[in-house]
């Protein structure tokens, strides 16, 4: 078990991790996606417990600010280098990336998860992924992997935090 005090920032991908990494396209040319509402509980019970979160992207979606601004998350979007765009944010903030969960699942996530202490992927991750991060998770994307990492790496009883106060 890993403790949450071990965890100043989380870092969630969006496309994979927050979605199963489908989108459907409507003739207008409009994106929409499928979010697991269960993710939401988990970030809900993390700024309760005043943890701080950041969705960071590779791609610039309106989806991804809508999702973040319901939230009440940060985004980073169209980071064309993850690695580079976390120790900028880490830096401004004076986060140390011992401190850091970073939560992926692609090779574009590759570098970012290399770079911080603490790292999970979905169930469905691309292998080289699977290899190199600290907690393999047994939800796929897009099906709850936050409230996964949430109750089964934290041990953390959602019920019980959020019944405080």
């Amino acid at each position: 078990m890993l403790n949450l005090n071990d965890i100043d920032l989380f870092v969630f991908d969006f496309d994979g991790v927050m979605t199963d990494n489908s989108f459907y396209l409507s003739e207008n040319g409009e994106e929409s996606v499928k979010l697991s509402r269960s993710d939401g509980l988990a970030i809900s019970v993390l700024h309760k417990l005043k943890k701080e979160i950041l969705i960071l992207s590779s791609e610039s979606n309106p989806v991804v600010s809508l999702r973040a601004k319901k939230l009440l998350l940060k985004v980073k979007q169209n980071s064309k280098d993850k690695k580079k765009t976390l120790e900028n944010y880490c830096y401004k903030k004076n986060i140390s990336l011992d401190k850091v969960m970073y939560v992926g699942n692609d090779i574009n996530d590759y570098f970012a998860i290399k770079t911080c202490r603490f790292s999970a992927c979905p169930y469905d991750s691309h292998q080289e992924i699977k290899d190199i991060v600290t907690y393999n998770l047994s939800t796929k994307g897009g099906y709850g992997v936050i409230r996964d990492l949430i109750e089964n790496v934290f041990e953390i009883n959602l019920v019980n935090i959020l019944k405080e106060n």
